[in-house]
């Protein structure tokens, strides 16, 4: 499976089989040519040597930090497939810097409420703040120095920003679906206001007086009528959560 922190610079699936290795003396010559470029004055990333340990990357955005050795992040790239190349290792690292989390005051900046798993065996859903970075939407989790009173003000700005993302609304006979053009896991935040979902609904034509809404994160939202809304839960090969619109607004926090 690949490593989704590396990006499309991952190769095809004998590279991951038979991986080639990315060598370390590769991978620094790339963070010296890739890492000035993506710093900003908020985000700090370079090299630092390691006494013993050889060099290891850093990664800092406020109150967030991550350090990895050099040689454990050539082993990681390896394992994910990443092509040894100057341009796949350069990509990869690229990736990488991006999908570093997120530090509260962007999550406070521009977070919004979506829907996400809130088990590991994906039979529970709950209300997550996401940030988007560039072509990513990427979870927050709330850092040791953030407050109760600070963690219920940026889920509520979420959840207010949330009525402002722009989706995709198709009707295929009684059933509604919901997208997202660039990044399918803001589907879900429309959940945030089903009542307006409904008064969308009835605009194109299709009357849903007590809608269900079939929930698989990362995925488009189906709304239907109870049955209809079992059914097609029931015809998906993935996980879902089937929910009556009453629901959602007492759904907890992840």
């Amino acid at each position: 499976m690949t490593d989704a922190r590396f990006g499309g610079s991952s190769a095809g699936l004998l590279q991951r089989l038979r991986p080639t290795r990315v060598g370390v003396a590769d991978l620094r010559e790339a963070a010296e040519a890739v890492l000035p470029a993506l710093a900003t004055p908020r985000l700090r990333v370079g090299m630092v040597q390691r006494t013993g340990a050889g060099s290891a990357l850093v990664v800092e955005e406020d109150e967030r930090q991550v350090r990895i050795g050099l040689h454990e992040l050539a082993d990681e790239m390896t394992q994910a497939g990443v092509a040894p190349t100057a341009t796949g290792i350069a990509a990869a690292l690229t990736s990488w810097v991006a999908h570093r989390p997120v530090a509260d005051a962007a999550a406070a900046a521009g977070g919004i409420a979506v829907l996400d798993w809130a088990d590991t065996s994906s039979t529970r859903v709950g209300w997550r703040v996401v940030v988007r970075r560039g072509e990513l939407a990427l979870p927050w989790t709330p850092s040791s120095a953030a407050g109760p009173d600070e963690v219920r003000r940026t889920r509520s700005a979420a959840s207010a920003r949330a009525h402002d993302v722009d989706l995709a609304l198709r009707v295929e006979g009684p059933v509604a679906l919901w997208s997202h053009r660039d990044l399918p896991v803001l589907a879900t935040s429309s959940l945030v206001d089903p009542d307006r979902m409904l008064r969308r609904i009835a605009a194109v034509g299709l009357e849903m007086p007590d809608m269900h809404v079939v929930v698989t994160p990362q995925r488009p939202v189906a709304c239907a009528g109870p049955g209809i809304a079992a059914r097609l839960a029931g015809e998906s090969s993935e996980p879902s959560v089937t929910l009556p619109r009453e629901e959602l607004p007492d759904l907890s926090w992840v």
